[in-house]
């Protein structure tokens, strides 16, 4: 059977365009034939490694497979506007709608007919940095969401955007979605990405976001995927004048996953938050790429990425801060803790500052561990068993990420998910990744009064 590097391979130039972007698209092509996967000597993808899935044969998903697929994610309290996402397709019912307040959200495929001149004024003018993997991406996507959100416009209801993979067969899916949140607009977006069997697939999904002035954004990622599988995420989001964003990514499960996150502050005042917690075993891999460019003065940004990794599991964090000539009174954070429980489980960590001038307050660190013995000793001294006394400091290790989620039932959701996980009960089931229609897990004594 052909492997999925050579469809690639021989469809890149062939695979059919779309017509207002197909210069985007061709250039795409072009670059990869130049270049192909020459990742090792680039220092942002040296730990990146997809192979095992390019050399295996994967199908490509048509806009037919499980179409009529109902998924469902019920989190108590939580009254979000769902978009769907079948094997790389948005589902029949969310093709594309229009609101009141003029919001345009569905299928990008759907909006580049019906909104050409939208989706052409924005698409690919996020992505700075090229490389062989966002290129594969422009050249072949199936389809993916589109967002517009018109200028003054506050949206109380999160947006939640279920990324489901079903298929008795293995895929290679192409995801590409587009979003505009307008001036002084305000939007909240949970994005899952979740796999509703065990079979094999591989996911290359590229995000653009815009964020214009005085525009605010809240954007959480959950990622619940099973250990045969690879999810390479590019979220680049590019933000005006006294923008906001804060993101908060839960990796709880995967075999393969890297979060590319490339966020750019293009006026004056912006504020970006950005946090991040993994919790990972076997054989898993995770790995964190997050560049932050401070191209205007008065700018701030903050990065908190935290992680728990168990048995032969390895995990990359790889943090990049440029602050420009020019870019005076910057306020620039980064910050990467980890846990080991196993002498086998690996740690990359590397938090980095670019800084061209000297009127900024910078800051960078990381810290690689284990479990504090002296305070499992003193927890122990109450009765705890040795269990759940690992599992309190684990999840008071946790919790300082998981605080920052300011959706009430979100969060309290994440937190008995993430009990779960530390507990070993949080796995792919055949109903719904993240068991939400499941009964709270509980300690078995009472956390608060401790």
């Amino acid at each position: 059977m052909e492997t999925t590097l050579n469809y690639i391979n021989t469809s890149m130039q062939n695979f059919s365009r779309i017509g207002i972007i197909e210069k985007k698209q061709n250039t795409a092509s072009e670059y990869f034939a130049r270049n192909g996967f020459s990742f090792r000597q680039d220092e942002v993808w040296r730990f990146a490694d997809f192979s095992a899935f390019l050399n295996d044969s994967l199908n490509i998903p048509n806009a037919t497979d499980n179409h009529s697929f109902e998924f469902k994610c019920n989190i108590p309290h939580l009254d979000t506007t769902r978009l769907t996402l079948v094997n790389g397709y948005v589902s029949t019912e969310t093709e594309l709608v229009v609101t009141e307040q003029g919001v345009i959200m569905g299928s990008l495929r759907k909006a580049i007919d019906q909104y050409p001149e939208l989706v052409a004024k924005y698409f690919g003018e996020c992505c700075k940095k090229d490389n062989s993997f966002l290129a594969i991406n422009t050249a072949m996507f199936t389809d993916g969401f589109f967002i517009y959100i018109p200028d003054n416009v506050e949206i109380k209801k999160p947006i939640q955007i279920l990324d489901v993979i079903k298929s008795q067969t293995p895929m290679f899916l192409q995801t590409r979605n587009l979003i505009y949140v307008g001036k002084n607009s305000r939007i909240t977006f949970i994005h899952c990405d979740d796999s509703y069997n065990v079979n094999r697939s591989f996911s290359n999904n590229v995000t653009e976001m815009f964020i214009d002035e005085y525009a605010h954004v809240e954007h959480y990622k959950m990622q619940n995927m099973n250990n045969v599988s690879g999810l390479l995420n590019h979220n680049y989001i590019a933000m005006q004048q006294s923008a906001s964003l804060i993101s908060n990514s839960i990796t709880l499960n995967g075999g393969n996953i890297r979060n590319h996150n490339e966020v750019r502050m293009l006026g004056e005042h912006c504020d970006t938050q950005m946090h991040g917690l993994y919790i990972m075993d076997k054989e898993q891999r995770t790995d964190n790429y997050v560049y932050v460019e401070h191209a205007f003065p008065n700018c701030t940004s903050n990065e908190l990425f935290k992680g728990i990794l168990d048995d032969s599991a390895h995990a990359i964090f790889n943090g990049h801060v440029l602050v420009s000539e020019g870019a005076t009174k910057t306020d620039a954070s980064q910050s990467n803790k980890n846990i080991l429980l196993t002498d086998k489980a690996i740690v990359d960590s590397k938090p980095f500052l670019e800084i061209y001038n000297d009127d900024v307050k910078c800051s960078h660190g990381s810290t690689i561990g284990q479990l504090d013995e002296t305070a499992l000793f003193y927890i122990r001294q109450r009765g705890i068993s040795e269990r759940n006394a690992k599992t309190l400091l684990m999840y008071a290790f946790c919790d300082e990420v998981i605080q920052k989620i300011t959706i009430e039932a979100l969060r309290e959701r994440l937190s008995d998910m993430v009990k779960k996980r530390l507990h070993g009960e949080l796995t792919v089931c055949d109903e719904c990744a993240l068991h939400c229609s499941v009964q709270d897990c509980k300690f078995e004594i009472d956390v608060t009064k401790i």
